[in-house]
C-alpha cells in the first residue's frame, strides 16, 4: 500500500497533541508527534498484514504557490487566536485553533525517513506532488492500493483509494460534544465513473470547475452541479462557454493532473532493526521503551502468510 507521506504526517501532527493542543515532545523540547503517530499507528497496519511504502512531495508546481500562501496566512492567523484561548483558559477552543496551526518542516521529514528506514518500510521522494506519484505506483501494479485523505489522488488516476486507513476509531465533531465512528473506505475509481457517466478526463474538468489547489474555480459551481454540467457538455470549454465564463490556464491545470510528473520506483521491503529502533525512539527521544517494544513486535512478527490478507481483512 502507498501511503502519501506529507499527507498522513500533517494528520499525527494534527490529532496526537495535549489536551490544550501542545505537541508531545521529548525531554530535550523537540516535536515527537509525528515519529508516535508512524510508528504505533503504522505497527497495527503491519500487524494486521499490511505492507507499507510511503511516499513524500517533492517541488510543488507553480500554480500552488497562491494556495501555500493562503494556507501560511491562515495558520499565523490561528497562532495568534490560540495563544488568546491559552490566555483566556479556553481549552477547546486552544486545542482546537492549535490544530490549524500545523507545520511540517525539514526535520521531521527526515526524521520521519530514518525511522521508516529502521522499520525496513520503503520510502521515495516524488518529483512533485505525491498523490500522482501513489497514482503512478498503484497504476504499474507495484502495491494494491494508495492511502490519503486528498481526493486529488483519484485526478491523478489511482484507480483504488483508501481513506481513514489511520484515522479509525471515534473523532470528535468540531465545536460539538459528539463523536463519530471513523472507519476505511475504498474509492474504486472504475465503479465510480461507471455510476457516474464520466470518465476520468471529464472527472479531472468536474474539479477544476469547482476548484482545485491549482486554481479557485468557477463561483457557483459544486460537485453535483459539476457533475451534471459534464454529463451534459462533456468538456470543461463547452460548460464555460454555456455559463460566459473563462479559465485562462484550463490546459496547463488540466495537464497537471493529466500528465503530473513521477518516477519509476520499485518498493523492497526489508527486516526491522530492533536495537536501532529502540536506541533511536528511546535514548534519541526519549519514548516509553516498555510500549515501544511491544509496539516493535508487530513489526518483527510481521511474515508472509499462507495467502494474501487484503483490506477487507483488516
Amino acid at each position: 500500500m502507498a501511503i502519501d507521506g506529507y499527507n498522513v504526517l500533517y494528520q499525527f501532527l494534527t490529532s496526537i497533541r495535549q489536551a490544550d493542543g501542545t505537541l508531545l515532545t521529548d525531554s530535550k523540547g523537540r516535536v515527537t508527534s509525528h515519529l508516535s503517530g508512524m510508528f504505533f499507528k503504522f505497527s497495527n497496519l503491519v500487524g494486521n498484514g499490511l505492507k507499507l511504502c510511503v511516499v513524500f512531495d517533492g517541488k510543488p508546481p507553480l500554480l500552488k504557490r497562491n494556495l501555500l500562501e493562503v494556507r501560511r496566512q491562515r495558520k499565523i492567523k490561528a497562532e495568534i487566536e490560540w495563544e488568546a484561548a491559552i490566555e483566556a483558559g479556553d481549552i477547546e477552543t486552544a486545542r482546537t485553533k492549535a490544530q490549524q496551526t500545523t507545520r511540517l518542516d525539514l526535520n521531521m521529514i527526515l526524521e520521519a525517513k530514518k525511522l521508516l528506514y529502521f522499520l525496513g518500510i520503503p520510502w521515495v521522494d516524488a518529483p512533485s506532488e505525491g498523490e500522482a506519484q501513489v497514482a503512478h505506483l498503484l497504476n504499474n501494479n507495484m502495491v494494491d492500493y494508495g492511502a490519503s485523505q486528498d481526493f486529488d489522488t483519484v485526478l491523478f488516476g489511482a484507480s483504488k483509494l483508501v481513506r481513514n486507513l489511520t484515522l479509525s476509531g471515534r473523532r470528535k465533531l468540531p465545536k460539538q460534544q459528539k463523536w463519530v465512528e471513523v472507519s476505511p473506505e475504498i474509492i474504486d475509481m472504475e465503479l465510480s465513473l461507471k455510476n457516474l457517466e464520466l470518465n476520468r478526463e471529464q472527472l479531472v474538468d468536474v474539479a477544476i470547475l469547482m476548484g482545485t489547489d491549482f486554481n479557485p474555480g468557477i463561483e457557483g459551481i459544486g460537485p453535483k452541479r459539476g457533475v451534471k454540467f459534464l454529463q451534459k457538455y462533456g468538456t470543461a470549454e463547452a460548460v464555460l462557454d454555456e455559463i460566459e465564463k473563462k479559465i485562462d490556464n484550463l490546459d496547463e491545470i488540466r495537464t497537471l493532473f493529466l500528465d503530473h510528473p513521477v518516477i519509476d520506483f520499485e518498493p523492497e521491503w526489508s527486516i526491522p532493526q530492533r536495537d536501532s529502533i529502540l536506541d533511536y525512539l528511546c535514548h534519541d527521544f526519549s519514548f516509553n521503551k516498555p510500549r515501544v517494544e511491544k509496539a516493535l513486535g508487530k513489526y518483527l512478527e510481521a511474515k508472509p502468510r499462507g495467502r494474501q490478507f487484503t483490506l477487507g481483512d483488516f
